[in-house]
């Protein structure tokens, strides 16, 4: 018996023995890059991957489906697909299977929207844009007439042939919610890709997360919008798409007046009772389209529209302030932490920043228009005369073994840098323009601290991997109020200016 036993126990040895030699499963870990002018604006991929290999191929494909479908449907590249389509007249033409799509998309919530979401509503935008050009409103003729030409038919589909056929002359662009399409199209390329497990795609403020990752968003305040503002939300979300809109990043100036450049393809008028609105659904084409229709709809349509997404979940922002929420937004919300209160310092009253004002810091990165531009690693802080650092505003990198390009930082924060928390989040928001962003100081030191009255120098340092490196510096006397700056630009930033403001609405 125990002759008979014996290569048994072995055998289970060996089993158990060998199985503590079998190093544990390594867990995917994220990867991170940025661009710009990327659909004309700027773009971050998150990728959850094996390893860094694995994480690059998913890139380069998610990057060339991105590239590929621009290709099809952008109304800028007069050599797109729908360009060329755009020039035919009154002929059935064979088209891709994605430009079909997108077109009987477009058939598909212009009737579900009522109206509110309309491919030529391009022909009402250029009527604002002509009115401020020659700074005057425009007539009432001239919006009848924009309208009336909204309301043809603009092209008929044959499901059959696979055909679309131009029919009129009005201005069109595929913007509404393609941008959501070609990011889903992507992830869809991405999360086929070996040793993907994950991904986070955020083109312009619109994010697309997808797979075994949930990603922390942080939904911008529309009255409070710079890049390091508190958010009005936080969102935990995963396979899902949240999309926002907004009037409140660019417009027209008629008349010195501001118009949205969201207009009501219904009436000719610009989009002005909602200044955000921000969707969730599982579907990304469904979250851009109710994202831009709810700026153009009364929170009551919008409400009525929101019921034929399954599972859609919104918050509303109306130009008096309201916050209009859907009733399973709690659900996705996290717990806000509240801010740690203002200390002042041990010095008279008069002496301490007046919390009333705040440094505002805009950039606008240098556009590399030729292949595929990563954006630069960028930090932006606060030092004494010394160069002793007093408040870290932002700082932009993809991988920590870089940092120590940025000299000037690296030595003034990496040791605080490498002890803190870095959790990772994304930033739903209106869509700004490709390589322009906006920073604030309110003043306070990393502690939360108003700073004391003095001379302080704004550092603003970018470089790349085993690239360029660049450092602007400017020095302002807070003791009276400084007057605006412009800094020279240099290869990697534009321009950089410095504004000390009066805080908006009190924040």
């Amino acid at each position: 018996m125990k002759f008979k036993l014996a290569p048994i126990i072995v055998c289970l040895l060996l089993i158990v023995c060998s199985s503590m030699t079998v190093p544990p499963a390594k867990s995917n870990r994220l990867y991170v890059s940025d661009y710009e002018n990327v659909l004309g604006t700027s773009l971050e991929i998150k990728i959850a991957a094996a390893s860094n290999d694995n994480a690059k191929v998913t890139e380069d494909k998610a990057m060339n489906e991105i590239e590929r479908l621009n290709k099809i449907l952008s109304g800028y590249d007069a050599a797109s697909e729908f360009s060329r389509w755009m020039r035919t007249d009154k002929q059935a033409v064979k088209v891709s299977p994605e430009l079909f799509e997108v077109l009987n998309l477009f058939d598909k919530w212009r009737t579900q929207s009522g109206g509110a979401l309309d491919a030529s509503a391009e022909v009402v935008g250029k009527v604002w844009k002509d009115a401020a050009k020659r700074n005057a409103q425009p007539t009432s003729t001239e919006l009848m007439a924009a309208v009336a030409k909204v309301k043809q038919t603009h092209w008929t589909l044959n499901a059959t042939n696979q055909t679309a056929t131009h029919l009129d002359d009005a201005p069109l662009m595929l913007n509404s919610f393609v941008k959501s399409y070609v990011m889903n199209k992507a992830c869809e390329v991405a999360m086929a890709s070996a040793g993907t497990t994950g991904i986070v795609l955020n083109i312009g403020g619109d994010i697309v997360v997808r797979g075994k990752h949930t990603e922390q968003i942080q939904v911008s305040d529309p009255k409070a919008d710079a890049e390091n503002d508190a958010p009005i939300s936080t969102l935990s979300i995963n396979n899902k798409t949240i999309a926002t809109s907004g009037n409140y990043r660019r417009g027209e100036l008629v008349n010195g007046q501001w118009h949205s450049h969201i207009v009501d393809p219904r009436t000719g008028l610009p989009a002005d009772k909602i200044i955000s609105a921000t969707v969730v659904a599982d579907n990304a084409t469904d979250a851009g389209a109710l994202a831009t229709a709810f700026n153009v709809l009364t929170p009551e349509e919008s409400k009525t529209l929101a019921t034929t997404v399954p599972k859609a979940e919104y918050m509303i922002i109306t130009s008096d302030g309201k916050r209009i929420e859907s009733k399973g937004w709690k659900n996705m919300e996290m717990a806000v932490v509240k801010p740690v209160a203002t200390k002042v310092n041990k010095v008279s009253a008069d002496k301490t920043w007046d919390p009333n004002y705040e440094l505002q810091i805009n950039l606008e990165l240098n556009q590399i228009m030729d292949g595929r531009a990563k954006r630069p690693y960028i930090a932006v802080w606060i030092a004494e005369k010394d160069r002793k650092p007093v408040r870290s505003i932002t700082l932009w990198y993809n991988k920590n073994k870089y940092l120590d390009e940025m000299t000037s930082w690296y030595d003034a924060y990496y040791t605080k840098f490498a002890d803190a928390d870095k959790s990772v989040s994304s930033t739903t928001s209106a869509t700004r323009p490709a390589g322009k962003y906006s920073l604030k100081w309110d003043g306070k030191n990393d502690k939360g601290e108003l700073v004391k009255l003095g001379t302080y120098t704004i550092m603003i340092e970018a470089a790349r991997e085993h690239g360029t490196h660049q450092l602007m510096t400017q020095e302002l006397d807070f003791t009276k109020a400084p007057k605006p700056v412009t800094l020279p630009g240099n290869v990697e930033i534009a321009s950089a200016s410095l504004d000390y403001v009066k805080k908006a609405d009190g924040k």
